[in-house]
């Protein structure tokens, strides 16, 4: 007995001596450690690597960039189901413990004694938050202990919901998803509150290991890991039988989906990822940064349409240039067939088809998965073969004069007259073209499109293609003009005009695209019906120096144009925007605006960007734009370009239905270029087409045709918010019946009078026959303009 009391007291002092050389040793291992452990409070600022996103300013998604998709959430947003499935699978006691598991770290301990080998294991959520947070992924001893060490702060500083988001909003779940909600995207296309169980045990069971148990790359691996996360939480009671087993019955139904863009913006999302790439660096891709452009979904939709059915329908009158590739022998099953599709992308609505055989009018094609369709004579009469821009070959007898079996060709979906639904032979547009809208009061953009496929090619048309405007630029020429003194009613001769250049014999002989000559011609209507001759007569006899100065007022440098007489055909070079840009100061009343498509730009729910642009007029709290146009100048250009689609090249315009609609056509020399600038007080919108290697579009091929089209498709859309609001006319402007054929004042109501518009003092005087009728009273002021030398005009 005096031998057990003994014994029982010499255990007691060991055990005593063991606790207290334990404690020693843990206190010891802390002491030593904490120097290097960092500060855990920060973790309740911490900033997780969010990618950028650019949103339209009615809020849908453009774009995102960043290597990791995160979207972080907060633990009250989060579903119960998914906590619970987290907990199941990772850590089932962590409400319960203080941030170290002693069970799982003892197992993890017998099991490095037993095998000799260091696994993961024992390792609690918030231990993983900690390294997840703090510390690298290498297994060593010393990472362990300061794993253990700064779980036990981080319980500490903050609640069991806080350390449970940011675990949730940091852990890996593979294929770039960081995060639950990311991980919901990618597997699922799904938010949280969405998944269903399956789902939410899916996504639970992949930190273990995002790419073996992963359901894209590893299905069966997943599905069993799933499974043991639902059979867990059944055993621990978060869900019910009945619910387990409809879970487990579900089949693998996980699929990439990728950041699916609201808008189809990439040009300008593009400009705006360089823009915040200069500004922030490469933070910009990780900082969680939102932008918000000045672009509308509605409008940037309409814009894309426009643009790419122009081009397409251009595309088909110039003929089919044959199909992309030509398989042989052609395989019959569907696998190999669908891999030979898989190598082509889809290109916006042109769909890859293989056909698989050819009928007297009609032929059958295989899209992929399973999916075949007939196209019928409808879809294929047009197909006339291509030779070169100005001709066609033979009209097509039967498909097999278009299409062979074996072909990979591009087809679409149209509907015809009736609102049916039939399929169409198609290819990829050659030509290229780009839009540009803006609003003319503060230069915010409302659209851009810069060609007619992003991921085809990424040169953006709409800001970096210099081509030249053509007769687009008539309007600057016309307008330093009636600075100059000129007035709408000026005469100038449509004659043949013959210069020579630098003194050797060659020889610049211009036309006018009709190749006719029409005489003595009022500018107005030399505007209207777009007169070459008239517009060299008339730069001629100005100066061009001061059409060059002139067109600074328009936002042009002069360092950057013609200095000849070329100038007046358009053949300097310019961007679409720079065009926007430039009839956006007749629209708005004669002010330079700054084109800008940033509207704000948010970092963690706070604006620490905010616009501040130039507004055209007069306003309060505001930064005004200059005003570099007068009113008067203004109103008499808005005037004659009104006519331009009232009764000029740009008749079709008038389908609009807008009485205060102006703009102007522009095709360069053998048609290489063809553009419609057009506008009212609320809208200016260009478009340019053309085809990258500067190749011509061919006869015929002209603004009007082209571009307009795409420019009245786009605008249709555009005006149905905006009123029919044409501009006052100044109370400085005078309105004075003229003759026109001779421009001169006329006092009677003669059929061939009309009503101009002129500046008082500016006005023409009366024509000699009509001196003896003036009405007493009746204007007859002389022209004060300039002195017009006649070998100039005419």
């Amino acid at each position: 007995m005096i031998l057990f009391g003994k014994i029982l007291k010499y255990t007691f002092i060991l055990l005593l001596l063991g606790a207290t050389l334990a404690t020693l040793i843990v206190g010891g291992t802390y002491l030593h450690f904490r120097a290097e452990l960092p500060s855990v409070g920060n973790l309740q600022e911490i900033q997780l690597q969010v990618p950028m996103r650019v949103f339209s300013t009615d809020g849908k998604l453009i774009a995102q960039y960043g290597e990791k998709r995160r979207d972080p959430v907060r633990y009250e947003d989060i579903p119960e189901d998914l906590v619970h499935a987290f907990l199941a699978a990772e850590d089932q006691n962590f409400f319960r413990h203080y941030g170290i598991d002693p069970t799982g770290l003892a197992r993890a301990a017998v099991t490095l004694a037993v095998s000799g080998k260091k696994r993961q294991g024992g390792s609690t959520i918030t231990m993983q938050v900690a390294r997840n947070y703090y510390l690298t992924r290498q297994r060593t001893f010393t990472r362990k202990i300061r794993e253990i060490f700064l779980a036990l702060h981080i319980e500490q500083e903050l609640s069991k919901e806080k350390i449970l988001e940011l675990y949730l909003n940091k852990i890996y779940l593979g294929h770039r998803a960081y995060g639950i909600k990311a991980a919901a995207q990618v597997y699922y296309g799904k938010p949280l509150e969405q998944l269903t169980l399956a789902e939410t045990a899916m996504i639970a069971g992949l930190p273990k290991a995002p790419s073996a148990f992963n359901p894209i790359t590893n299905p069966q691996r997943a599905l069993q890991r799933r499974n043991y996360v639902i059979q867990r939480m059944l055993a621990l009671g978060y869900i019910s039988q009945e619910q387990a087993d409809e879970a487990l019955a579900a089949p693998v139904s996980a699929e990439l989906h990728r950041a699916k863009a609201e808008v189809e913006a990439p040009y300008l999302a593009e400009m705006v990822r360089e823009q915040l790439v200069r500004e922030y660096g490469a933070d910009a891709y990780t900082s969680g940064i939102n932008v918000y452009t000045t672009i509308t979904s509605k409008l940037q939709d309409a814009a894309n349409q426009g643009l790419r059915g122009a081009l397409e329908d251009y595309d088909r009158r110039h003929g089919w240039r044959g199909a992309e590739k030509h398989f042989t022998p052609l395989p019959e099953d569907h696998d190999t067939l669908d891999q030979l599709l898989a190598e082509t992308r889809p290109l916006q609505q042109l769909i890859p088809a293989i056909i698989t055989s050819v009928d007297e009018k009609s032929v059958e094609a295989y899209l992929g998965k399973g999916q075949a369709i007939r196209i019928d004579w409808k879809g294929l009469s047009w197909a006339r073969p291509y030779e070169d821009e100005n001709h066609r070959g033979a009209k097509p007898e039967t498909a097999s004069d278009i299409l062979k079996t074996g072909d990979l060709v591009r087809v679409r979906k149209r509907q015809d007259d009736e609102g049916n639904d039939y399929w169409q032979l198609s290819q990829i547009p050659a030509a290229a073209g780009a839009l540009v809208s803006l609003d003319p009061v503060d230069g915010s953009l409302n659209a851009l499109v810069g060609g007619y496929d992003f991921y085809s090619s990424k040169f953006n048309r709409a800001t970096q293609a210099r081509r030249q405007p053509g007769s687009g630029f008539k309007p600057v020429i016309y307008s330093a003009a009636l600075e100059a003194g000129y007035t709408a009613a000026s005469l100038v001769n449509d004659a043949p005009v013959v210069m020579e250049n630098n003194g050797d014999d060659d020889t610049w002989r211009p036309e006018n695209y009709s190749g006719k000559f029409y005489g003595p011609t009022r500018l107005r209507w030399a505007l209207t019906k777009s007169r070459n001759l008239v517009s060299i007569r008339l730069l001629r006899a100005m100066g061009v120096a001061h059409a060059v100065e002139h067109a600074r007022r328009f936002g042009f440098d002069p360092d950057q144009l013609p200095h000849s007489l070329s100038l007046a055909l358009g053949s300097g070079e310019v961007t679409p925007l720079q065009m926007a840009r430039a009839y956006a100061v007749l629209a708005n009343g004669g002010y330079l605006i700054e084109p800008w498509f940033i509207q704000r730009i948010e970092k963690n729910g706070e604006t620490i960007f905010e616009a501040d642009p130039l507004i055209a007029g007069e306003c309060e709290d505001c930064r005004q734009a200059p005003r570099t146009l007068s009113e008067e100048n203004r109103y008499i250009m808005y005037s004659m370009m009104q006519d331009v689609i009232t009764r000029g090249t740009a008749t079709r315009a008038r389908a609009l239905g807008h009485s205060d609609l102006a703009g102007k056509t522009g095709t360069t020399n053998e048609q290489r270029d063809a553009w419609f600038s057009g506008y009212n007080q609320h809208i200016v919108t260009t478009v340019w087409s053309g085809f990258d290697d500067n190749s011509r579009l061919g006869k015929g091929e002209v603004g009007g045709r082209v571009a307009l089209p795409a420019w009245i498709a786009f605008m249709k859309v555009a005006l149905e918010d905006i009123p029919d609001d044409p501009p006052v006319m100044p109370s400085s402007l005078v309105t004075v019946r003229i003759s026109k054929n001779t421009g001169l004042q006329v006092a009677g109501n003669s059929p061939d009078s009309m009503f101009e518009i002129f500046r008082p003092g500016n006005e023409p005087p009366l024509s000699e026959e009509e001196t003896s009728a003036v009405v007493p009273g009746e204007n007859t002021r002389q022209s004060s303009g300039p002195s017009i030398r006649p070998d100039d005009l005419f």
